[in-house]
């Protein structure tokens, strides 16, 4: 009988902490996928990274407030932008399993505020961070 440990992960559990060198790599290939193929859709990225995670958040110019928003919410029209212009769009989360091409996905659902397991657009659950940051990347295209 066979007593080889076969080692199993799942998409939603575990994970390794990603080295510094990884980091860097995933930083400067997010940011080059981002400016590359969105931008101007975003003021700025804020990537980061703790234990098995990487975040993805983007900030944006918001749109012109009425004024009945601004009466609602009792600021002016430079304290509104101000105050959006300050606030992350959560786009994804990434988990690190060891390889810099197969990355498991959680989406952010604002319904909930919470990342939730995504399937990439190939029906898995690994894939690369430039097509994560495609999925996450339709909060940057909603109005």
């Amino acid at each position: 009988m066979n007593s080889k440990k076969v080692w199993m992960h799942a998409p939603d559990a575990g994970g390794i902490k990603i080295p510094p060198l990884v980091r860097s790599r995933t930083t400067e290939r997010i940011t080059q996928y981002a400016e590359a193929h969105y931008g101007g859709q975003f003021l700025r990225l804020d990537i980061r990274y703790r234990g098995v995670f990487c975040y993805i958040d983007a900030y944006v110019e918001p749109p012109e407030p009425s004024s009945g928003l601004l009466n609602a919410t009792g600021e002016t029209r430079e304290e509104f932008m101000d105050r959006l212009r300050k606030t992350p769009i959560h786009l994804c989360r990434l988990r690190y399993f060891g390889d810099e091409e197969a990355w498991g996905l959680a989406f952010y659902t604002y319904s909930n505020e919470r990342y939730e397991l995504c399937m990439y657009r190939s029906g898995g659950f690994w894939g690369p961070v430039e097509e994560a940051f495609d999925i996450g990347a339709m909060y940057l295209n909603a109005d």
